[in-house]
């Protein structure tokens, strides 16, 4: 069996690694920080008063992702949210391997530049701890999505969680994949 290698997995062995080991002067290229895993999520309040939320939720996000979304659950019962325990309020996924790398490369390349007045993501969305979270409003940027089945407008949270040490890393590494920062100052 012949293992298919996506084009940012390429890039990242060909010209990331390289970049990255001559910038901060690292040793080994084992050293270099790597993308380890992209979390998809996409809480759904207004799915306690409307089941079908959640089930349209998961196909949208199934969709875009190419991989079976899960529905979360709520924790705990809050009242004034009208809220039981175990009741599905959001949808979640988490990539790895080559489907991550799948979904890096359309975010970047298709879904990103249909935003409109779109002039770059925020470079503040970072932790300390080298992993960046970013927030999308409407899920019909993605291309996988046919806008006229679509009956509610959601966004959600695109979060890489990345193996760097820092947000100087973990920056540094975005970029290289193209991720398309507002400040390109750091």
């Amino acid at each position: 069996m012949i293992k298919a290698t996506t084009r940012l997995r390429k890039k990242y062995e060909e010209e990331v690694i390289p970049a990255l080991q001559n910038k901060f002067n690292f040793k080994s290229s084992m050293q270099v920080p790597k993308l380890e895993k992209i979390c998809l999520n996409q809480g759904i309040g207004a799915a306690v008063m409307d089941k079908k939320l959640i089930d349209n939720a998961v196909v949208e996000m199934t969709q875009i992702t190419g991989q079976k979304a899960v529905a979360t659950k709520s924790k705990k019962d809050i009242s004034n949210f009208k809220l039981r325990k175990n009741m599905p309020i959001g949808v979640r996924v988490t990539l790895r391997g080559e489907r991550m790398y799948e979904f890096l490369d359309r975010l970047v390349a298709v879904a990103l530049p249909r935003i409109r007045d779109f002039r770059g993501i925020n470079e503040k969305g970072f932790d300390g701890k080298g992993n960046y979270t970013l927030g999308i409003t409407e899920q019909i940027i993605f291309p996988e999505i046919n806008i006229d089945k679509i009956n509610k407008i959601m966004g959600m949270d695109i979060t890489f969680v990345t193996s760097s040490k820092n947000d100087e890393e973990a920056f540094a590494l975005l970029k290289e994949f193209g991720l398309p920062f507002k400040n390109q100052n750091k």
